[in-house]
């Protein structure tokens, strides 16, 4: 049966980096809510949560993403975007649907692409000598997460990281590493959701990007949002996925 032909019960959820699955859970109860039918599941990456032991580039954080998941609609949020948008090639055969949150499909230049490498590795480097809370901390400090209350950052599901996992995840699967699947965009064939902030200026940009590379994609703005839009404005996140799921 083909992936336009057949709707998937399942919904399957990516983290972003320092976070883990449990930082889905309102979300996914939301989501439950208004549609019991779902078989909601939020799946923990390598180098976080329950996989923390687990060390993975995007391409095998993508296949351990849908050997978890199975068929079904993939969501991802910022990595977990990134790690979503390999799966759906990697298995278009699993990957019904698509929605990325605040992601990207790679930088194109290479001497930038070399910087962020770099600039992830002394990142890492610098966790390694850091207390976890303290990089947790600076990390939510960023302008990125302006938008987040204490509540919705959930700190306290990112405190049960570990040091070495987290940073395995930014050597071997940070943004500089990822090389840019710009030109195989039109291999996604699935229907795709780009969900981005209004106030979110760079990934706003390129979510329009993504929409004009992607066959089969349409572009939500969720209005008094940021980067994290499912958790600065999760009824209107919800919204709009309801609304993609119900198309």
């Amino acid at each position: 049966m083909s992936g336009e032909a057949r709707r998937s019960p399942g919904v399957v959820l990516a983290h972003g980096f320092t976070q883990t699955s449990r930082n889905w859970d309102p979300f996914a109860d939301g989501l439950r809510a208004r549609r019991p039918d779902l078989d909601v599941r939020a799946v923990d990456l390598p180098g976080h949560g329950t996989a923390t032991r687990l060390r993975r580039d995007l391409w095998g954080s993508a296949r351990h993403l849908v050997d978890q998941g199975g068929a079904a609609t993939y969501v991802g949020y910022s990595m977990g975007g990134r790690v979503a948008l390999h799966s759906a090639l990697l298995r278009p055969d699993l990957v019904d649907r698509l929605v990325l949150v605040g992601a990207t499909a790679g930088i194109d230049a290479d001497d930038d692409r070399a910087a962020r490498r770099l600039a992830d590795e002394r990142l890492a480097d610098r966790l390694m000598q850091m207390r976890l809370a303290a990089f947790v901390d600076e990390w939510l400090a960023l302008p990125l997460f302006a938008g987040l209350d204490d509540e919705a950052a959930g700190r306290e599901h990112r405190l049960t990281n570990t040091r070495a996992g987290l940073a395995s995840s930014l050597r071997l699967a940070g943004t500089g590493t990822q090389e840019p699947l710009w030109d195989r965009l039109d291999e996604i064939v699935c229907p795709t959701l780009i969900l981005v902030g209004a106030d979110d200026a760079k990934f706003r940009a390129i979510g329009e990007r993504l929409v004009g590379a992607l066959p089969r994609a349409h572009l939500a703005v969720v209005a008094g949002a940021g980067h994290s839009v499912h958790l600065e404005r999760p009824e209107l996140t919800l919204d709009a996925l309801a609304a993609f799921l119900d198309d």
